[in-house]
């Protein structure tokens, strides 16, 4: 078996575990997107890795919902994965890393707290890269029917006769 390294000569099993401790999102190798929080992987196929985990926090500290896992992100920002949005999405990512890098972090991901982050993205909300995956995940994350019971939404009424008869008056707090 051969021995892949991280940074700073550690082996891959060292990475995952001290990562994993932190609490941090992280990227091993080539197209392979893992968190702590759920036991999932992505494999990329036009993005680098470091620019889907980087979708994936920036969808996170845009629409945050402790309660959803990363996997309803991913599937949310999978739709920019591929040869026709690659270049944008790659450009956009690196926009937002410089705007880490003039706020004093490393990238976009190195900025651990959350605060930071939403501050660097509030400075590019006007940015149309910004726009792309703040309108994007209004759908992408919101129309997931695996996410719809976590928010106590029941779906579509038109089918079950509308609200009317399905919830409208179940006004229990008058």
């Amino acid at each position: 078996m051969s021995k892949m390294t991280g940074p700073k000569g550690l082996t891959r099993r060292q990475l995952l575990s001290r990562a994993t401790a932190a609490g941090a999102s992280f990227v091993v190798g080539a197209g392979f997107l893992a968190a702590p929080n759920g036991a999932w992987a992505k494999e990329t196929v036009a993005l680098k890795p470091e620019t889907m985990a980087t979708l994936v926090q920036m969808a996170r500290d845009i629409y945050p919902h402790d309660q959803v896992g990363d996997e309803y992100y991913v599937i949310a920002v999978k739709g920019y994965d591929t040869a026709e949005a690659a270049e944008g999405i790659e450009a956009g990512i690196a926009k937002l890393n410089a705007a880490a890098q003039a706020a004093g972090h490393d990238s976009y991901l190195a900025a651990g707290w959350e605060r930071d982050r939403v501050d660097i993205l509030r400075g590019m909300e006007d940015d149309a890269f910004f726009q792309q995956i703040r309108g994007g995940l209004v759908t992408g994350l919101y129309n997931q029917k695996a996410v719809w019971p976590i928010f106590g939404y029941e779906g579509e009424s038109f089918s079950e006769g509308g609200y009317i008869d399905r919830g409208f008056n179940d006004i229990n707090w008058l």
